[in-house]
């Protein structure tokens, strides 16, 4: 016959032994979350200009563009939020106020209005605008922060 207090006993010492280091293991997993959270991608705004932000980055194997933020002058913004897990992302931004943009040779699709649109190909045709992206390297970084500062 099975004893179930007797199991409950043993169990309950066991238990206690390992005690010191479940609460440890809680704390490093606690610690290793947090650590997590403030991994992002960051864009700071370092004009006198408000700006239109649009990023581009790869997610399972497909390219998506998004946007828009308005980042106000000297403000940052978190756009990609936890760790980053590629080391190329792609970014186009409207200067609103005096004009000009922060753009490169990555094509990518982009609308007027908030977007998000999967895929790179045929933007045209598919009823968006064909987007000048520049090109970031976080260098295998988790966390990492572009400054668009005004153009010379």
């Amino acid at each position: 016959m099975f004893n179930w207090k007797q199991k409950a006993k043993t169990i309950a010492r066991c238990l206690a032994s390992i005690k010191g280091k479940t609460l440890a293991l809680t704390t490093m997993l606690l610690v290793a979350s947090s650590l997590d959270a403030a991994a992002d991608l960051r864009v700071c705004n370092k004009t006198s200009s408000t700006v239109g932000l649009a990023i581009g980055y790869e997610l399972k194997g497909e390219w998506i563009s998004e946007g828009w933020w308005n980042l106000d002058p000297e403000k940052c913004e978190t756009v990609l939020k936890g760790l980053l897990v590629k080391t190329r992302y792609l970014i186009h931004a409207i200067d609103y106020d005096k004009g000009g943009q922060w753009n490169g040779d990555s094509f990518m699709c982009t609308q007027d209005l908030e977007f998000k649109i999967k895929g790179t190909q045929e933007c045209v045709a598919r009823g968006f605008e064909r987007t000048g992206f520049f090109e970031i390297d976080t260098a295998g970084k988790q966390d990492y922060t572009v400054q668009l500062t005004d153009q010379e």
